[in-house]
């Protein structure tokens, strides 16, 4: 599994992380991603996705 959300296509970026002495090492910021049950296709199907897609209603939850 890429570490990538489903629906948006959020994925981690680089970036550098500076000390108190301002001493530059490179990071990796990730997105973070749930598991969540959605509708996709007209399944249910568990699937990751990022916290903002859940927050807009993107990753609606299927009816039971």
């Amino acid at each position: 599994m890429s570490y990538k959300c489903e629906l948006c296509g959020k994925k981690p970026v680089s970036g550098k992380s500076y000390s108190h002495s301002h001493r530059a090492t490179k990071r990796i910021f990730k997105p973070n991603l749930q598991k969540q049950k959605v509708a996709l296709d007209g399944a249910t199907k568990s699937v990751y996705v990022c916290t903002v897609c859940i927050k807009s209603g993107k990753a609606v939850r299927p009816l039971k």
